[in-house]
């Protein structure tokens, strides 16, 4: 019998652990489908990084050590230990009788954020494993060990589905992006800040609606959020340890990877329609209290902010779901007519993209104290 039997990721005190209990219930249960589309790369699936982890060891925190040393002590004190696994408030759900296309679009938010979980989990993993600096390594065990827990407990909910995403394959198989680790910081941290956001403000909706909250997973929103929540304080210390990261010209890299990721949500939320209306949430307002939280928490690190009231930030964003509708749509046409209007949808695309990064941002004083806890 496999040791790992019987056990669940949510009771794993590490990486290691989580990540032995999910190949064993790989061997039992494995869906092709879903880690085939785990494994797809294009501009809008998450994608694994890897970097020059020497740059990330010579990391000294001593400049930031008492915000440091109190946020590593909340997470050794690891509150989320066994949380994320199935209770009495999980509900059964007659996945048979699911609106076809509500059924389409919440397996692929499932997979989807099943595999940016695990993104996180692989990367912070692979610090830890070639690291020597005790303070970097052992939180990004820390965080790896919660991020392996995040992926494990999607991989529940979709196994009730018939689906399985293959972890163990999508480290070995998946193509990985090299990001210098300026880019890491920048990119994470908005990715963990507005995974934060995301997550409560459907969690928060939910609170007030309970009538649309079809399927159990989103009772664990509160917990799973606050978990991105302190990784990404987790990368504002980081930053804070080196100045230069938040001056000059890194300001217009910043302002790059807030158009990106804002950018990205916005088009990929519009991907789901059916998703949004049976949480009975408008994709529009959604967007836009996302984004205002995660606006205000960036603070805390980044010199600015964007600009997300201008006129011309909706319309643009507009314009760029607008043209991902049309370079969807061409693929599927193919051939040369298809080929020239992929073609006229990214120059849109492009054209949209340059016109929302082009928005004076708004400027602001850093505060001395970066450190923030969760208020929403």
């Amino acid at each position: 019998m496999n040791a790992h039997s019987g056990k669940h990721t949510a009771d794993a005190t590490t990486v290691e652990e989580g990540l032995a209990i999910a190949e064993a219930q790989d061997k039992q249960f494995n869906d092709e489908m879903a880690t085939e589309t785990a494994m797809q790369n294009t501009l809008l699936t998450p994608r694994f990084y890897t970097t020059d982890f020497d740059e990330l060891d010579a990391i000294d925190v001593e400049p930031v050590r008492d915000d440091w040393d109190k946020l590593i002590a909340q997470m050794v004190a690891d509150p989320n230990k066994g949380h994320f696994k199935k209770n009495e408030d999980w509900d059964h759900i007659d996945w048979e009788n699911m609106e076809p296309q509500l059924k389409k679009e919440f397996i692929d938010f499932l997979i989807s954020s099943c595999t940016a979980e695990f993104s996180g989990c692989v990367l912070y993993k692979e610090m830890k494993r070639r690291g020597t600096n005790k303070d970097v390594t052992q939180l990004f065990q820390l965080m790896a060990r919660d991020e392996a827990r995040h992926a494990g407990f999607i991989n529940d909910a979709l196994r009730e589905a018939g689906l399985r995403v293959n972890l163990g394959f999508l480290t070995q198989k998946k193509k990985y992006t090299y990001f210098r680790p300026k880019f890491i910081y920048y990119a994470t941290y908005l990715s963990e800040k507005i995974g934060y956001a995301r997550y409560i403000t459907i969690y928060r909706h939910l609170e007030a609606h309970p009538e649309h909250r079809f399927h159990p997973i989103f009772k664990w929103f509160r917990e799973w959020c606050n978990d991105e929540f302190s990784h990404g304080e987790a990368f504002a210390l980081l930053m804070k340890t080196d100045p230069k990261l938040t001056k000059g010209v890194n300001v217009w890299w910043i302002k790059f990877f807030l158009t990106a990721v804002y950018a990205t949500m916005y088009v990929r939320d519009h991907q789901r329609p059916a998703f949004h209306a049976a949480l009975g949430v408008d994709p529009d307002w959604y967007a836009h209290e996302v984004f205002t939280k995660t606006s205000k928490l960036s603070e805390q690190i980044f010199p600015i902010t964007l600009d997300i009231e201008h006129p011309a930030w909706q319309r643009n964003l507009e314009k760029l779901q607008r043209a991902n509708v049309r370079i969807a749509r061409a693929k599927e046409v193919g051939g040369i007519g298809g080929k020239l209007s992929q073609l006229g949808g990214s120059l849109a695309a492009a054209s949209a993209f340059a016109a929302l990064y082009f928005i004076p941002s708004k400027k602001h004083r850093v505060p001395e104290n970066v450190r923030l806890e969760p208020v929403y």
